[in-house]
């Protein structure tokens, strides 16, 4: 007699959502494990600022990765991919809704739908720092360099790590074709990468200065305002006025949370979860749903977190289904910064065990590719 196959479905197939479906399919044999995405690709934003700067930086099937090729190892009755949105979840029946006409039933849920940004959700023109929950990314990318690489002047607002090497591989790019670009990097820190040691704010502030970018720091943007001659018109808080054929805000993400019963979302917007990684929301037994990555309200949204976070939820899945075999693990996202960026292809910095790494480390260990050479193994499709 087959044994019943008990089935976890997981929503998201990115840096926390494929590892967990791996993890799952290697150790339980009972699992069935459903993942579902709104793209059949992997969009490996990790090195999107260089993709979009640097269009011939790399083949598009580098940072594009069919999800069900990382999967095909795997027999049909343990795994299935489903391509679609999530618009909502019953916890009741234990089900999700697909493009609000598909239930699929659940044993266990996890919640792995990642965040956005401003700039990939953008009605102009997005530039995709982050997937766009639609399959779509080929086009958005295409457009997105094209109208980067015809534009001379441009304004990114917010000089975290993104910014940052935007700002650093734009310059770059248009000193490599010859072409005169202002850029400006407005920073509402009194520093660019405020999350470091002000060593290594210095440090990037000197690579971009080098590369002739404009810093403007210790101002916010209030205003961007798309005219209809096609120029932005960017207001800073000091009454500053700025003219760009391209603005580009950098700051923050959103979470990806619209169909997440509001019971379970902090003030925010982010899944709310105790150290497990179990989802809570107010109910009295616990919850068989979990979530991992960006979409938590762990505050440290960094693909390698989200990698951490997968492997306790894997972990607290495995324990449910086939008990102390498994031990159950927390999770502590910690306070140590573990960050490099690179400023261009020539150096950068960042910061490592409470250092700021030297220039060519940085160029050498993610300078070099921004990792992409690497991407499929984040899927495990290598």
């Amino acid at each position: 007699m087959t044994p019943t196959k008990t089935t976890v479905v997981i929503i998201g197939a990115s840096f926390a959502g494929t590892p967990i479906a791996h993890s799952l399919l290697k150790d339980v044999p009972t699992v069935k494990v459903i993942l579902i995405n709104p793209s059949p690709t992997f969009y490996f934003c990790i090195a999107g600022p260089r993709i979009m700067a640097k269009p011939a930086a790399f083949r598009p099937e580098q940072y594009l990765i069919p999800i069900e090729s990382a999967f095909k190892q795997y027999p049909s009755e343990s795994f299935e991919f489903v391509q679609g949105r999530v618009t909502s979840i019953n916890p009741e029946d234990k089900s999700v809704m697909v493009d609000g006409q598909t239930t699929i039933q659940f044993d266990y849920l996890v919640i792995a739908a990642g965040s956005s940004t401003a700039s990939t959700t953008r009605s102009d023109i997005p530039v995709p720092f982050k997937p766009s929950n639609a399959d779509n990314m080929a086009t958005l990318i295409d457009n997105a360099q094209q109208a980067i690489s015809s534009a001379s002047q441009i304004v990114i607002a917010g000089a975290g790590p993104i910014g940052v090497e935007l700002a650093g591989e734009l310059a770059e790019a248009a000193q490599d074709r010859g072409k005169s670009v202002k850029i400006t990097l407005v920073s509402a820190s009194d520093r660019v990468l405020p999350m470091l040691k002000k060593s290594g704010s210095k440090a990037a502030e000197s690579l971009l200065t080098q590369k002739n970018v404009t810093v403007i720091s210790s101002q916010a943007v209030t205003d961007a305002v798309l005219s209809t001659n096609g120029t932005w018109n960017i207001s800073l808080s000091n009454g500053q006025q700025l003219a760009a054929d391209l603005y580009i805000p950098t700051t923050g993400v959103l979470p990806n949370s619209g169909f997440i019963p509001q019971q379970w979302l902090d003030t925010d917007g982010w899944v709310k979860v105790n150290q497990e990684l179990r989802v809570q929301g107010g109910q009295n037994a616990p919850l068989p749903i979990y979530a991992a990555g960006d979409i938590t309200n762990n505050s440290m949204r960094l693909s390698f977190k989200a990698t951490e976070q997968a492997a306790v939820v894997a972990a607290n899945i495995k324990n449910d289904i086939l008990g102390s075999k498994y031990k159950r693990r927390v999770y502590d996202q910690g306070d140590s910064i573990m960050m490099l960026v690179p400023v261009g292809a020539s150096g950068g910095t960042g910061q490592l065990f409470g250092m700021t790494p030297w220039s060519f480390m940085v160029k050498t260990i993610k300078g070099k590719d921004f990792f992409v050479s690497k991407a499929a193994s984040f899927i495990g499709a290598s």
